[in-house]
């Protein structure tokens, strides 16, 4: 089990450890250093997003999860420490994430991209109820290489009613 933890500004200097370590970004993502000025301004500038960190019961932080506006909807993106991954922490995280949005926010849809290849993350959102909804060819460039992205997408009436978000905490 797992607590999301709204971030704080005097958590961004972990947010950057984490983004400039490659083996933390892993294989399927852009791999950019940003500074914690960067970091800060991408914080402050969110609109009506949110970043959260994620946490073991025990405090230890394994990730972060972040929703933000995209394309007239809302989008979320996350990622996990390498030794956190595949035990079911992503899982929870984006099924919190589900049920906060839907239950707090006005919308009709929540959808995430993940590179095609990335098997474990598009398993972790199917497990959150999202079905794949296209490729999106050559959407960004990475490490050299125009890349394709896999969307994924639920609607309000996918969800129908909190799966998790009764026994899990989202903290402000």
């Amino acid at each position: 089990m797992i607590n999301l933890e709204l971030c704080e500004k005097a958590d961004l200097p972990l947010i950057k450890q984490w983004t400039n370590d490659v083996d933390f970004v892993g294989e399927f993502e852009p791999f950019e250093q940003l500074t914690l000025a960067d970091l800060d301004k991408q914080f402050e500038s969110n609109g009506e997003g949110q970043w959260f960190l994620i946490e073991k019961l025990d405090g230890a932080r394994i990730g972060y999860i972040a929703h933000f506006k995209s394309k007239g909807c809302v989008g979320i993106g996350y990622m996990l420490v390498p030794g956190e991954r595949s035990k079911g922490y992503g899982s929870e995280a984006i099924q919190i994430m589900v049920d906060y949005l839907f239950l707090h926010k006005d919308i009709v849809r929540v959808q995430a991209e993940t590179h095609p290849d990335n098997i474990a993350s598009q398993r972790v959102l199917e497990k959150a109820g999202f079905k794949k909804e296209g490729v999106i060819r050559k959407s960004f460039f990475s490490r050299g290489v125009h890349r394709d992205t896999a969307l994924y997408g639920i609607l309000r009436e996918e969800w129908r009613a909190p799966r998790i978000l009764p026994l899990g905490h989202v903290h402000k």
